[in-house]
């Protein structure tokens, strides 16, 4: 395996399945697949599953936005810009195709599957300039509320100050079992970190922090307790881990 076959992640598959990439990068990925048989399977399951997905939901997708939302004024209109549209088609695209990938090659653990889906979650929302969460860290304590209620169980939202990030908000986003929350945080540069948190409900799981990577995003995960965390940055491994540790401090002062 070459530097451009470990550079290929299921980002550009995707990318490539939903015909995204430029002519450069689409070439260096059909070199890849030509390659790679596995990934060439993949990448045909993530077609069959977008044929799938476009049959049960463009119909939907072509109606008239209805009139009570068509008033610019309403913080609801921005759902149906084309841009949001796509975040969800990815986030949709991503889940999916990454439980496709553990059906097909049965390695797949749900613990992976969930780093996976915090690192594409990062990927969409972490770039965002309007909209990068839904509740902003403004109403902290309605944001931990909110969330809590809607995961069944109460969270914690860490402060990491003292490593320069501060809280930007967080939103609920859909998972495999179940919402899931993600809090965002940004430092003085703009760099932006994520914090991917669901109920597990298998206690029996290791707690110790595992690592994944994802393209440019690296993300350590674990569990504690009742809760799984996914901390995603496009940082180097050893300082994302850094604040990771920071991360298990504030929730088990």
């Amino acid at each position: 395996m070459n530097d451009q076959d470990l550079a290929i992640s299921e980002l550009d598959l995707h990318a490539y399945v939903d015909a995204r990439l430029p002519d450069e990068r689409r070439r260096q990925v059909e070199d890849f697949l030509a390659a790679h048989p596995e990934a060439k399977e993949r990448a045909r399951v993530y077609q069959e599953q977008n044929k799938s997905l476009h049959a049960l939901f463009d119909a939907v997708l072509a109606e008239p936005v209805p009139p009570k939302w068509q008033n610019p004024g309403r913080r609801w209109t921005f759902l149906f810009k084309p841009a949001v549209a796509a975040a969800l088609w990815i986030v949709v695209g991503g889940s999916l195709g990454w439980v496709l990938r553990g059906a097909y090659n049965g390695k797949s653990s749900a613990n992976v599957r969930f780093a996976q889906q915090a690192a594409i979650a990062h990927a969409v929302y972490s770039p965002e300039v309007r909209h990068p969460v839904e509740v902003a860290a403004a109403e902290e304590q309605h944001l931990v509320n909110w969330l809590s209620k809607r995961l069944g169980d109460q969270l914690k939202v860490p402060h990491l100050s003292a490593l320069g990030y501060e809280l930007v908000g967080g939103r609920l986003l859909p998972g495999d079992q179940g919402p899931v929350a993600q809090f965002m945080y940004q430092d003085k540069n703009g760099q932006r970190l994520t914090l991917y948190v669901k109920t597990d409900g298998n206690a029996k799981q290791e707690t110790a922090f595992r690592f994944a990577q994802e393209g440019t995003v690296n993300v350590f995960y674990w569990i504690d307790h009742r809760l799984s965390y996914a901390l995603s940055g496009e940082l180097r491994k050893d300082e994302l881990l850094r604040v990771a540790n920071v991360v298990y401090e504030n929730l088990n002062p």
